[in-house]
């Protein structure tokens, strides 16, 4: 019986020891991002936060997802309480945006999804770079969860708006993305949790902003119009309609 004991004993401490160190390597790859509640936090707050955002939803049903330099994911989680009332679909493509802003930025350039738009497109020198690092489904929650691949490299390539980089004292420790609305929406939401959060790019909040062809003259760095586009409070206008089929 002593053996038994004296062995029950032993496990447990040896999980405990092994709890308590990986939650101290999960706040070390972290640290300086935000948790999971803080960012539920700051996605709530960013619709109403520097006017309209437009949209389907007005920027209210948004899966969040934050990962840290090294592309791994440190926190994911939906603006609703009831993460089953947030496009199911949408928690792959934040992740996927977090890792695409933080792996096409560095100290010197701060790349929002949004500005990767026009290269990936057929004729332009980027085409093809959506499939370079496929999603890793492991990285996923289930629907009525959160979380889901803490500390593994999702990957995944998005090339349209709703993900930006975040900085540190001008020094880049990782990505955000945000879907669950208009691709523009999305920006808009992911640009304003950033400056909730205090992680703008050295170039201030806007230095990334979305742009587009009809307002802001064609570049290579383009996005086209979605439903209801607002930007920064301003309508901007509305995707064009089908034509040619």
């Amino acid at each position: 019986m002593k053996r038994i004991v004296g062995g029950v004993m032993g496990l447990l401490s040896l999980i405990s020891v092994t709890t308590v160190t990986w939650a101290a390597a999960t706040s070390e790859k972290c640290g300086g991002l935000p948790t999971e509640a803080q960012l539920r936090t700051l996605l709530e707050q960013a619709p109403s936060t520097g006017g309209e955002v437009g949209g389907l939803f007005q920027g209210e049903r948004m899966w969040g997802a934050v990962v840290n330099r090294d592309g791994q994911l440190c926190a994911a989680i939906t603006s609703k309480a009831d993460p089953t009332q947030v496009f199911p679909g949408s928690q792959v493509i934040a992740k996927a945006k977090a890792y695409t802003a933080n792996a096409f930025s560095l100290d010197s350039l701060a790349l929002s999804t949004a500005r990767l738009y026009t290269f990936v497109q057929p004729g332009h020198s980027l085409y093809g770079l959506n499939t370079s690092n496929p999603f890793d489904p492991k990285a996923l929650a289930r629907t009525a969860g959160s979380s889901g691949g803490n500390e593994q490299l999702g990957g995944g390539i998005i090339t349209f708006g709703g993900g930006v980089p975040l900085y540190k004292d001008g020094k880049i420790i990782g990505g955000l993305g945000v879907s669950g609305d208009t691709a523009c929406t999305d920006h808009e939401i992911a640009k304003r949790t950033r400056d909730l959060a205090g992680l703008n790019p050295p170039g201030g909040p806007l230095v990334d902003d979305i742009t587009y062809s009809s307002v802001d003259g064609a570049s290579a760095f383009t996005h086209p119009l979605c439903p209801n586009t607002y930007r920064n409070g301003i309508l901007i206008g509305n995707e064009l309609p089908a034509a040619g089929y």
